[in-house]
């Protein structure tokens, strides 16, 4: 467990400190002596209020187990461990509070302290707990102060507890809708009632991007997304002020109904309104160097205002969303210009003949949003035409820069030589780590033979580790073509007497699908199961054109794919 300990290299100090400097200041000034221990009892950290009541150093506290060292009988003798009240409550994690329990202080008087403790948690497991300890001999409204010390540690615990989740779950995404949309989840009702984020967009323009409010609100409430009027200077407007740059703001009642000096004041002041907000905090996000926005937070009990705490609070939060915006802006121009070069190097289809071909390509929608797999297709000597689907290793701007390589070298490899698919792979392969980075790939590649207008067509071909391609024919027959299959590129294995070759006659009015393992590699599902339904749903839809074909079988892929896809289809002519 990281401590929560006073400042860096405080000899105090007994491990790293677990959050921002705001909670190490907050657990040094408190005026109620405080001590932290671990999962096994043994003492992590103690406040400057702790020592003073205790009589001992945090120094010499600090690696000794809790019972052993403070807790003793009314008479000074031990007390055996199954019958700490402490211990047992740090074993089932779960609040507890004695009164008038004698503890050993540092000079050898015993002094009668109450206590009150409260488990530190982090996604359900127990880190350790906090103690707030009182003497017991001073009853100036003792118990009512006991109480107020409680609910404090409760609501710091449950702060600290919330900023952890909120820098846990937005770490898990890159993407700014989904992490707005867990954060609102995160801050309301726990901290706020309502939520707003407004992005800048541009000089001086501000987009309301998400508002979250309690269950069972008014739908309507969310027609105050959208556009809001430029955010021009504006002296009395906390939100024109923290979008400008400027410091994080506590609003009171009062000033929520002070008269708004800028049009963007009056719809935000507008939306204060129609919400009942009573208090409100406004803090930026990120820091004034790389601002993206501003958060603001509502409550709407008069009984529960916003305080100084709050606002501290939120304002940590506001860094850390306003890193991950950033982050996710920073990533979202990645992937633009990923796609757009990996889309670009896709090169386009031939017709020939009365053959038709469709292709498709899609990211993966998570990770690094570009990868490795590509199609190809193009007229060789002979006026065969060449169909290609492959997936180089990796999923980065290395694989789809390794794509760009392969693509190239293949197209040469099989222009310039005239014999069966499996030969050419055989090259390819035998020159893939001279001439290119890639380390590993599969591939298909095949030769569509006869007269593009009149046929009769075969289809010649080999796999070079690579799904089998699926051919539909026009009576309803789907089969998967397992032949020709051989060691994936650069495997190093060799193959002996050359790569295997299939051939298969291709049927009139028939359909042929090549794709990447993304189509039908789904975590949590086998092989096996892909196939099933990538052959289920082509057969369903073996009667649209390719183009509706292709946009179909990638509509209903199910969610959970963490891979790229590359779809090459070829459809032959009716009689």
């Amino acid at each position: 467990m990281e401590s929560v300990v006073p400042g860096e290299g405080d000899e105090r100090r007994c491990g790293s400190a677990a959050e921002p400097g705001f909670w190490r200041q907050v657990v040094e000034q408190l005026g109620t002596a405080l001590i932290v221990v671990d999962p096994a009892g043994h003492i992590v950290t103690a406040n400057p209020a702790a020592e003073r009541l205790l009589g001992r150093a945090a120094a010499a506290m600090c690696g000794a187990d809790v019972h052993d060292l403070l807790h003793r009988a009314a008479d000074g003798a031990t007390i055996p461990r199954e019958q700490c009240r402490l211990l047992q409550a740090l074993a089932l994690g779960t609040a507890a509070g004695v009164e008038g329990e004698s503890h050993l202080r540092g000079d050898g008087r015993l002094l009668p302290v109450a206590w009150s403790a409260s488990p530190v948690t982090d996604g359900g497991s127990i880190l350790g707990m906090a103690v707030l300890l009182t003497d017991a001999t001073s009853d100036r409204g003792a118990r009512r102060e006991r109480a107020a010390y409680t609910s404090a540690l409760e609501d710091l615990t449950g702060r600290l507890t919330l900023v952890a989740e909120i820098t846990d779950v937005l770490g898990q995404t890159l993407e700014i809708d989904e992490a707005l949309a867990r954060l609102g989840r995160l801050l309301v009702p726990r901290l706020a009632d309502w939520a707003t984020v407004d992005l800048r967009v541009g000089p001086g323009q501000v987009h309301r991007v998400a508002v979250t409010g309690p269950e069972g609100r008014d739908a309507e409430q969310e027609d105050w997304r959208g556009r809001l009027p430029p955010a021009r200077e504006a002296p009395r407007s906390p939100l024109i002020q923290v979008l400008n740059g400027g410091d994080p703001v506590l609003q009171e009642r009062v000033e929520i109904a002070a008269a708004p000096d800028s049009p963007l004041t009056a719809v935000h002041s507008c939306f204060l309104q129609a919400v009942g907000a009573t208090s409100a905090v406004t803090v930026p996000l990120g820091s004034q160097r790389q601002l993206a926005g501003a958060l603001t937070l509502i409550r709407t009990d008069p009984a529960h205002p916003f305080d100084t705490g709050d606002l501290e609070v939120v304002t940590d939060i506001g860094q850390r969303v306003g890193l991950v915006i950033d982050n996710a802006r920073r990533f979202g121009r990645q992937r633009a210009v990923a796609e757009a070069m990996q889309r670009n190097l896709l090169a386009p289809l031939p017709q020939p003949g009365r053959l038709r071909l469709a292709a498709r390509y899609q990211p993966a929608p998570v990770g690094s949003q570009v990868g490795g797999d590509w199609y190809d297709a193009f007229e060789l000597k002979d006026g065969t035409t060449a169909l290609v689907i492959g997936d180089v290793l990796g999923h980065d701007l290395a694989a789809a820069a390794g794509m760009a390589q392969m693509h190239g070298v293949l197209r040469s490899l099989a222009w310039d030589h005239t014999g069966p698919p499996g030969a050419v792979v055989d090259r390819l392969d035998d020159a893939m780590a001279a001439i290119t980075t890639v380390p590993m790939a599969t591939l298909v590649l095949a030769q569509v033979e006869g007269h593009p207008h009149t046929g009769p067509w075969t289809l010649r071909w080999t796999s070079a580790g690579h799904p089998p391609p699926l051919l539909l024919t026009h009576d309803g027959q789907a089969r998967y073509l397992e032949a020709g299959q051989g060691l994936l590129l650069g495997a190093g294995l060799g193959t002996g007497g050359g790569r295997p070759n299939a051939t298969e006659p291709l049927p009139p009015g028939s359909t042929l699908l090549l794709y990447t393992d993304g189509l039908v590699e789904i975590p949590g599902s086998d092989l096996d199961t892909g196939l099933g339904r990538l052959r289920r749903h082509a057969l369903a839809l073996v009667d649209e054109t390719l183009d509706t074909l292709c946009d179909q079988l990638l509509a209903r892929m199910p969610p959970g794919s963490t891979d790229d896809v590359a779809l090459l289809a070829l459809r032959l002519p009716t009689p």
